[in-house]
């Protein structure tokens, strides 16, 4: 074995903003304001009982359950709470309301266009719903059933935002999900190039990029065999594999760029600091969940990110 290598070290320049953005992040009129829009509008043309709090206003209650791991009930005090120290008169919702309204709550995800195309970096992780802890299953086995949810993510390379979110069982594939991921970025967005791992090696993810004109920087798998020319993508992909076949597939990651991708296992890593488990057992609940979750890591984002460069 040859000698290890020495790890590289960072630094942090924009410590001070940085700084700023890190105690910004426990403010909760960050969350919750007097300017936010808290009623619903009147006249929504739908049938039945008017809805008394918007959209925005559940979205923020839900926002700030999840944000601090909270029961539906200890959700509604704390909103309860909170419109009484700000003097407000309005009315807290009921957590039933916030259960009901939630399976059908349309979130709005926070991103910033940075007037480029884009350069995602794709991923999935599993995210639990039942079962018990990994400890316990270490050292006795597992004695009940296990339910996991797969998230897929886009995250912008540039911004670290994450533009697009998919929930799925285990059943689904990384490939199969990317066309959903890429119709969620606008149209009037460009798309330069979209880097995963080899999951993503399959017909539907490079059509899907084909279809945004985007790069698809993808390894093939180590038995993977050309395709013939009238495949969509066939010539990109061919083109990877006589590349990797001639450099090596360390060479070939370092000059395509391929290691941006860990910037989607540190987006995995921020989700997951929300929680290892999912509180909501019906899976409409579980996708608002999930979707406040990445627009709860946005909003962080938008308070500040560290600008770090290596010094050995």
């Amino acid at each position: 074995m040859g000698p290890e290598r020495p790890r590289k070290r960072y630094r942090i320049r924009n410590w001070r903003e940085y700084d700023r953005g890190l105690i910004g992040r426990g403010d909760l009129t960050l969350w919750f304001s007097p300017d936010l829009a808290w009623h619903a509008p009147d006249g929504t043309g739908q049938r039945g009982r008017p809805r008394v709090f918007s959209d925005a206003a559940i979205q923020r209650v839900v926002t700030l359950k999840v944000l601090f791991g909270l029961p539906l009930r200890a959700a509604q005090g704390l909103v309860g709470s909170l419109l009484r120290l700000a003097r407000l008169d309005w009315p807290a919702p009921h957590y039933s309301t916030l259960s009901r309204r939630q399976r059908v709550l349309t979130v709005a995800i926070p991103c910033r266009s940075r007037g480029e195309p884009l350069h995602l970096v794709v991923d999935s992780t599993g995210v639990k719903v039942l079962g018990e802890g990994e400890w316990k299953v270490r050292r006795h086995g597992a004695d009940r059933r296990r339910v996991w949810r797969k998230v897929h993510l886009a995250v912008d390379a540039g911004s670290h935002e994450i533009r697009a979110v998919e929930m799925t069982d285990h059943r689904h594939g990384d490939g199969e999900i990317l066309p959903d991921l890429l119709a969620q970025v606008p149209e009037e967005e460009g798309i330069a190039s979209v880097t995963g791992d080899r999951a993503y090696d399959t017909r539907s993810a490079y059509e899907a990029a084909s279809a945004r004109n985007a790069a698809l920087l993808v390894p093939p798998w180590r038995n993977g065999k050309p395709w013939k020319t009238p495949a969509i993508g066939a010539g990109q992909r061919n083109e990877t594999i006589r590349a990797v076949r001639h450099q090596g597939r360390r060479l070939w990651k370092r000059w395509s760029g391929y290691h941006i991708r860990s910037l989607a296992e540190t987006a995995m890593s921020r989700f997951k600091r929300l929680g290892e488990r999912l509180a909501a057992h019906d899976p409409a609940r579980q996708v608002a969940e999930v979707q406040i979750r990445c627009a709860i890591l946005n909003t962080y984002n938008r308070l500040g990110m560290p600008d770090t460069v290596a010094i050995a």
